[in-house]
C-alpha cells in the first residue's frame, strides 16, 4: 500500500476533496452518466462506465477519458429549543467551492479482453463553520470535518461472446479524515485525546467491483454489478471518536441497470442501487448508548452515527441530435440515510440531499469528444424530533439542509 500513497500524493497536494450526494457516494461516475441522472450500470458509454460496472469495459473499445468537476453543496444547520445557548441558524458552508477529478484508460486486447484503470473520487463530506455550533459547550472555530475517499481501479473485462461482458475491478483504496471544533465530545471518549484537532489522518485498503453487462437484444441492454464492504486501515488520530478505535470501512454496493434503445436517436435507461451504510459500524451504529451514559466513543461497542441503508432510483435519456452532437437529462431520488431522532451529531454529516436533476451534452470532433454535465440537488431539510438530550446538552432540536450544484467537463479520445 505504499505503493499507493505515492500514487496519490501529487492529487493531494492541491485542493481536490471527492464529496457526494447519495449519502456520501457520488450520484453518478462519469460526465455522459452524470447527464443522465448517474445512470450507468448497463450504459457502456465512457472509460468512467467502468466504476458503475466494470464489465462495461468490454463494450467501450480503446479510448481515455479525463474529468474535472465543479461542485458546489451549501450545508446548513439550525439548533431550537435548546436551554444552553445553542439556538441558532449555522453555515457549514465556510469552504464552498470543491474540484473533483477523474481519469480512465481502457483498453482491448483482441476482441474479447480488456486493461482499464479507473481514477476517481468515489465520495465524501465536508463541514466548515465558521461559527461552531458547539461553541456554547467549547467548541473552538472553525468547526467541523473534511473526508474524502480516492479509488485507484484496475479493472479487467473479459466477453465469453460478443453479447455478454464480466467484469472485475480491484480497488485500491485510500481515504482521508479531518476533524476541528469538537471539544464537547472529548469528555464521552474512551480516548479524548483522539477527537478533534488532530490534522489530517489517513488510512488505505483494498476491495474488489464485480459485475456483468449483457445485451439481451440489439436494443436492450442489463447490467448488474456489486462491491462488498472495503475494509480501511483505522484512523489512529481519531480512534476517539470513531467506533472500534478509529475503523472507518466504506459500505458494500451494489445495484442493476437497464438500457433500451427506443429507436436509432433516443435511449432510455434506468439503474437500482442500494448502499449498505448501516452495515458500517461507525456509519450505522445508533448513537443511543452514548446519550444513555452506557458507552464511549472510539469503544469497541460505542457509538455511530445512526444512518440507514439508502437505495438510489435513476432515470436517464440521451438523443443525438445529429451525429456530433448528443443531449442528455435525467432524475435520481433516494431516502436520505439520516434519521430525525440522529440529527445533532449528523450537524457535521448533513448528508440529506434527496433529488436531483441532471443535464448534459457531448460534441464529437473527429476521434475526441467533449462533454458536459449539470446536476443540481434540490433543498432539503431533516428536522429533529427528540434530537438533542436534555442531559448533558439542555434538550431542543437540531435540523439539518443542504442542496447542491454541480458542473463538469471531460474529454475523451477514441483510440
Amino acid at each position: 500500500m505504499k505503493l499507493l500513497r505515492i500514487a496519490v500524493a501529487a492529487a493531494l497536494a492541491a485542493p481536490l476533496s471527492a464529496f457526494a450526494t447519495v449519502g456520501y457516494f457520488a450520484h453518478g461516475y462519469g460526465m455522459k452518466a452524470k447527464g443522465m441522472g448517474g445512470v450507468g450500470i448497463a450504459l457502456p458509454q465512457e472509460t468512467m462506465s467502468g466504476v458503475a460496472n466494470p464489465a462495461n469495459l468490454g463494450f467501450v473499445g480503446n479510448r481515455l477519458d479525463v474529468e474535472l468537476e465543479w461542485f458546489r453543496p451549501i450545508r446548513d444547520g439550525e439548533i431550537t429549543g435548546n436551554g444552553f445557548g445553542l439556538n441558532g441558524n449555522y453555515s457549514g458552508s465556510g469552504r464552498k467551492n470543491f474540484l473533483i477529478p477523474g481519469l480512465g484508460y481502457n483498453r482491448m486486447r483482441g476482441s474479447n479482453l480488456a486493461l482499464g484503470v479507473l481514477v476517481y473520487g468515489n465520495g465524501g463530506m465536508n463541514t466548515t463553520f465558521d461559527t461552531n455550533p458547539f461553541g456554547a459547550f467549547g467548541g473552538s472555530n472553525p468547526g467541523g470535518v473534511d473526508y474524502m475517499q480516492l479509488f485507484i481501479a484496475p479493472t479487467i473485462a473479459w466477453k465469453p461472446n460478443a453479447s455478454h461482458s464480466i467484469g472485475l475491478s480491484l480497488n485500491l483504496a485510500y481515504h482521508q479524515f479531518g476533524a476541528s471544533g469538537l471539544e464537547p465530545f472529548t469528555g464521552f471518549s474512551q480516548t479524548p485525546d483522539r477527537v478533534t484537532n488532530r490534522g489530517r489522518d489517513d488510512s488505505t485498503g483494498i476491495g474488489v467491483r464485480i459485475g456483468w453487462t449483457g445485451k439481451l437484444t440489439e436494443n436492450i441492454t442489463v447490467g448488474a454489478m456489486y462491491q462488498p464492504k472495503t475494509n480501511m486501515g483505522k484512523l489512529s488520530q481519531y480512534e476517539g471518536l470513531f467506533r472500534d478505535q478509529g475503523d472507518l470501512d466504506i459500505p458494500a454496493t451494489y445495484g442493476i441497470g437497464i438500457a433500451v434503445k427506443a429507436t436509432p436517436q433516443l435511449t432510455i435507461a434506468a439503474d437500482v442501487q442500494q448502499i449498505d451504510y448501516a452495515k458500517v459500524a461507525a456509519i450505522g451504529t445508533t448513537p443511543d448508548c452514548l446519550f444513555q451514559g452506557v458507552c464511549a466513543l472510539g469503544a469497541s461497542n460505542g457509538p455511530g452515527f445512526g444512518w440507514r441503508n439508502m437505495t438510489a432510483y435513476k432515470i436517464g435519456a440521451s438523443y443525438d441530435v445529429s451525429r456530433s452532437l448528443t443531449l442528455r437529462a435525467g432524475f435520481a431520488t433516494g431516502k436520505q440515510p439520516i434519521p430525525n431522532q440522529y440529527t445533532l451529531l449528523n450537524i457535521i454529516f448533513p448528508a440529506v440531499v434527496q433529488d436531483h436533476f441532471t443535464l448534459g451534452a457531448t460534441w464529437t470532433i473527429g476521434t475526441m469528444e467533449m462533454t458536459a454535465g449539470y446536476m443540481h440537488a434540490f433543498k432539503k431539510s431533516v428536522n429533529g424530533a427528540g434530537s438533542i438530550p436534555a442531559v448533558p446538552f439542555g434538550g431542543g432540536e437540531a435540523n439539518l439542509k443542504m442542496h447542491q450544484d454541480s458542473l463538469g467537463v471531460a474529454v475523451g479520445w477514441k483510440m
